[in-house]
């Protein structure tokens, strides 16, 4: 029998602008992960619904306001770290309040989805981006 393994809920956002380009974050250095690149989005706090937390996210991260409304779940990643497995939902996002800024010494940029690729993300976003081609084109 495999030994009890915690499950940790993240969830992430695509934010698509009128360009259908999407929005990615890179991870801060002190972070876990740094350097890397990754879709806006957080852990869920106790008692939290996935959405609610991606809008508290958001306007943490990069100071802009959306809806529940606006928030539509495209796909989701399942993946094993050595201490942890992540399950992280992948919601769309094409309608928001404010411009996007970094509030957490991050960097941001905007990129095709069929550009993904050339960014260094971490293992557990890489399932997210074929959806994300699929649905944006390259």
């Amino acid at each position: 029998m495999e030994k009890p393994v915690r499950l940790l809920l993240v969830v992430a956002v695509a934010l698509v602008d009128q360009d259908n380009r999407i929005l990615i974050a890179q991870r801060p250095e002190g972070k876990n992960l740094a350097g890397l690149w990754e879709f806006p989005g957080g852990k869920l706090e106790v008692g939290e619904r996935p959405e609610v937390a991606l809008i508290r996210e958001l306007e943490e991260e990069l100071g802009i306001r959306t809806k529940e409304a606006c928030l539509a779940p495209l796909t989701f990643a399942s993946h094993g770290y050595e201490d942890f497995h992540l399950l992280m939902p992948l919601y769309i996002c094409r309608r928001w309040e404010g411009v996007p800024q970094p509030r957490e010494g991050q960097a941001i940029k905007w990129v095709r989805a069929g550009a993904l690729r050339d960014y260094p993300m971490p293992p557990a976003d890489l399932p997210l981006i074929p959806p994300l081609v699929d649905l944006l084109g390259a």
